[in-house]
């Protein structure tokens, strides 16, 4: 029984039902069941979400991508930051790179304005923070794996002087 097929299964569609995913993996409906109850109940998996083309919509949701440097003192550590800036819902994802800079934080807003704000009130005004860089999603071409757009061919005239 592979706990990585089923976790594949649902990367792919989270809407798969026990029975598709049985199906696809060679397992009894009840096996895949006791799997998926397992990994939740351990922590593996920890929800289940929906990928969104906001291009598709007419409201307006400002994504940016905001590099973050920190200074580390005895006290504190990059846990600690870490626990600080999650609590915060505007930010939707956070990770710890290699590279340039230490955070990779991902921000979520209606506005350019009201991202803006944010990462000026509430980021950088973190003591430990030394440096903000950020980077507005103009545009998404796949999140999470699946690609956006509307898959159709590209519709610009071909041009041979």
């Amino acid at each position: 029984m592979s706990e990585r097929d089923v976790l594949e299964s649902l990367r792919e569609n989270a809407r798969y039902s026990t029975a598709d995913i049985a199906r696809m993996t060679d397992l009894e409906e009840g096996e895949v069941e006791a799997v998926i109850e397992e990994l939740e109940a351990a922590g593996v998996v920890r929800g289940y979400q929906v990928v969104v083309d906001w291009d598709k919509l007419e409201d307006e949701r400002v994504r940016a991508e905001v590099e973050l440097n920190v200074r580390l003192d005895r006290e504190t550590g990059y846990g600690d930051i870490a626990e600080r800036l999650v609590q915060f819902p505007q930010v939707t994802a956070l990770r710890l790179v290699s590279g340039d800079y230490d955070f990779d934080m991902e921000v979520e807003g209606d506005s350019i304005r009201e991202v803006s704000q944010f990462i000026s009130e509430k980021v950088a005004p973190v003591p430990e923070i030394t440096q903000t860089v950020t980077h507005y999603v103009m545009t998404s071409y796949k999140e999470n794996g699946i690609e956006l757009g509307d898959g159709e061919e590209d519709d610009r005239l071909s041009y041979s002087p």
